[in-house]
């Protein structure tokens, strides 16, 4: 039995949900998922084939899985999507978080719809190069809430793989809701027989975090998923010196003293080591930053997770306000449309780099 056909809370001699004891044989008895079993459909899945054969033109398949919510998923799914594209690469972006899907707002796509050809539902594009699909193109009101249980959620994964026509693609990035429940049961064994490069695992540094993070590492070895790498987002915060406002012990702005002091202060470094200091004398230049840690890693953050745990480490993000406007304004950080591209567009660089080696994806554009 493969571990893809075993529920992570299973009990010890689960028979696997594609048995023909599945729900019925004695060790079912008290597991949560005995009757989702016993109603299901068993033997193979006859769409599989099909799925297989709709993803066969796409080069590489990377998901992105967190066990934590709230930790940047889509976030860093939009911005590696924006950043693929950008390299020449032909992209999909999928998201399977039915209930929460934020990729048509990270995207600037809000109030798009899907189209239907002879081909299959035609993803959104956001260029040429970039497509995109999510439930978010489907509700009437982007409030309304998506109020499924499992099969119809599911479901709704099998025919967005099976039926949207991404054509020639060399990455398919997929955004996934928090958690390793039926989300992510489905999409592990619907992607059975497609190329599936592996998973990017998101956290934040904290152990709040990393504890759950700890079971989606897990329940990718136990389901034949391969870790591409982690990522720690939200690592400190990293930003201009005078993008902050400063308050005295009483609550009164001093910003204006103490960006004084600190420009005369990188003046007098600047003139002390013979370089020129940006702003000099009395003014603060753009390019000094301030950093500081905004969430205990009592651990010792992904990176100690991550070596534990025997996976790659690709690098850490810190919490920065040109990435927040960009997922707001539903563009690329790295396009420095709102005046610059932060502090995070390098750091989300050099993790895309690492990601394009692992999945050897530095090979050029698919023709």
């Amino acid at each position: 039995m493969s571990s893809a056909d075993r529920p992570t809370d299973a009990p010890e001699h689960c028979p696997g949900t594609q048995s023909e004891e599945a729900g019925k044989a004695a060790a079912c008895v008290g597991c949560p998922n005995q009757a989702a079993c016993a109603s299901a459909p068993k033997g193979p899945d006859p769409d599989l084939a099909a799925i297989a054969e709709r993803l066969a033109p796409v080069k590489h398949i990377v998901l992105v899985l967190s066990g934590k919510g709230g930790v940047g998923k889509s976030t860093f799914s939009a911005q590696l999507a924006f950043a693929l594209a950008a390299r020449g690469l032909e992209v999909g972006l999928l998201d399977i978080d039915i209930c929460g899907p934020s990729v048509p707002k990270m995207l600037g796509l809000e109030g798009e719809e899907i189209h239907q050809s002879g081909a299959g539902w035609s993803p959104v594009y956001v260029q040429e190069n970039l497509g995109v699909m999510s439930i978010g193109f489907m509700l009437p009101n982007p409030d309304d809430a998506v109020i499924w249980r499992g099969p119809r959620k599911n479901g709704l994964i099998k025919q967005f793989l099976k039926d949207v026509h991404w054509g020639a693609c060399d990455y398919l990035v997929i955004d996934s809701p928090p958690g390793t429940s039926d989300e992510h049961i489905s999409i592990v064994q619907f992607l059975k027989a497609a190329r599936v490069d592996g998973a990017v695992v998101v956290t934040t540094p904290q152990e709040v975090s990393i504890i759950d993070v700890r079971k989606e590492i897990n329940f990718c070895k136990k389901t034949g998923i391969p870790v591409l790498g982690v990522v720690e987002n939200m690592s400190g915060l990293r930003a201009p010196l005078s993008s902050f406002r400063f308050h005295g012990p009483n609550g009164e702005d001093i910003t204006d003293a103490v960006l004084a002091a600190a420009g005369a202060a990188a003046g007098g470094a600047a003139a002390n080591s013979g370089s020129t200091a940006a702003g000099g004398g009395s003014s603060i230049g753009a390019g000094v930053m301030a950093e500081t840690s905004v969430f205990h890693a009592s651990g010792g953050g992904a990176a100690r997770m991550a070596a534990d745990m025997q996976v790659p480490f690709l690098g850490s993000v810190p919490l920065d306000p040109a990435l927040s406007r960009a997922g707001e304004e539903g563009r690329s950080v790295f396009d420095g449309a709102g005046g610059s591209s932060g502090s995070s567009a390098p750091a989300l660089q050099a993790i895309i780099d690492k990601l394009l080696a692992a999945t050897g994806g530095s090979d050029g554009p698919a023709v």
